[in-house]
């Protein structure tokens, strides 16, 4: 009796010890998988703070979070099912959607830096001027509800390149990894968001206080918020570039064009000999640029493509007409 209790207890330490590894292996796989889709991560914390730009202060941290709850679902009820159905029975099919989400990250980037330089969307509407706070329950949904939809696309692409980072993994660890990203990248974001947007708020509760040093560090809070503001704005769009442009190198390879990738294998090995003791950083740094100079060169094609046909077929019609 006591040797099988002994026996069943050694069961079960055995099957602990594999449930923690295997714990211990889809948390790696999370984090790996997570630190692959930085760029996009980036990207989505920089956008979504616009969508709160102009509400009272009590109903900032509400709208970030119906965000959230919507990010969520888009990952988990949406873009996760998809994803594995994929993986499963069309895994072939997995760099053309990569290349897919790379082509749009890179447009998204050239299309900033273009508006950055005084192209992009013009606002001549009578009501921007009228603020958020002042439009009602309705703007506010609406500006959810557009918020979700940009995090559509950016969680798809947060999801497919998490995805591709654990493909040769069986189902099961696909699914709890994916699982474990979503509600990791969606804590991170939407929480990073979260304090940025009250950031201003502790300032101005700091700058009131009596103490001299509050004030000071209230004061700061307050002036340093635009710069950081505009500081994580060009970290997204040099973080979409660099993440749009490497996904298309190293995925037309995939897809079985291999010029590019080994082009830029050749240049981060160049550099990575040109110095000892810091060629390891030369070549991150070196494959980074050229990765962001191949998203932004390709997102300028798209860029035109999307602004400048359209226009020269609307003229057409309009002189034949006259």
């Amino acid at each position: 009796m006591a040797g099988g209790l002994v026996a069943l207890l050694d069961d079960i330490a055995a099957l602990t010890k594999v449930a923690a590894a295997s714990i211990d292996d889809i948390g790696a796989a999370a984090g790996k998988a997570s630190v692959k889709a930085a760029g996009v991560v980036v990207d989505d914390t920089a956008v979504t703070p616009r969508y709160v730009h102009g509400f009272t202060p009590d109903r900032e941290l509400p709208i970030v979070r119906k965000i959230a709850i919507g990010s969520i679902r888009n990952k988990l009820l949406i873009i996760l099912p998809v994803a594995m159905i994929l993986s499963q029975f069309l895994p072939q099919a997995l760099p053309y959607l990569l290349i897919a989400g790379g082509l749009f990250l890179s447009y998204e980037g050239a299309e900033k830096v273009y508006e950055a330089f005084g192209g992009g969307h013009s606002h001549d509407h009578a009501d921007d001027d009228v603020p958020a706070a002042e439009k009602g329950p309705e703007f506010e949904k609406t500006m959810v509800n557009g918020a979700i939809r940009t995090d559509l696309i950016l969680s798809a692409e947060i999801m497919v390149i998490s995805l591709s980072s654990v493909e040769s993994e069986p189902f099961l660890t696909r699914l709890l990894v994916l699982i474990v990203v979503a509600f990791l990248i969606t804590i991170l974001v939407y929480g990073v968001v979260g304090v940025i947007v009250k950031m201003d708020d502790v300032g101005l509760s700091l700058a009131q206080r009596e103490s001299t040093v509050s004030q000071r560090i209230g004061r700061g809070l307050v002036k340093a918020m635009p710069k950081i503001m505009s500081t994580l704005t060009v970290v997204g769009i040099a973080a979409m570039l660099w993440v749009g442009g490497h996904i298309l190198i190293v995925n037309v390879g995939e897809a079985g064009f291999h010029w590019p990738a080994d082009r830029l294998h050749d240049i981060e090995h160049w550099f990575e000999e040109l110095a000892h003791g810091f060629g390891g950083l030369l070549s991150w740094t070196a494959g980074t640029v050229v990765s962001a100079l191949v998203g932004l060169v390709v997102g300028a094609i798209i860029v035109v493509i999307m602004h400048f046909i359209p226009r020269r077929k609307k003229k057409e019609p309009a002189e034949s007409a006259a």
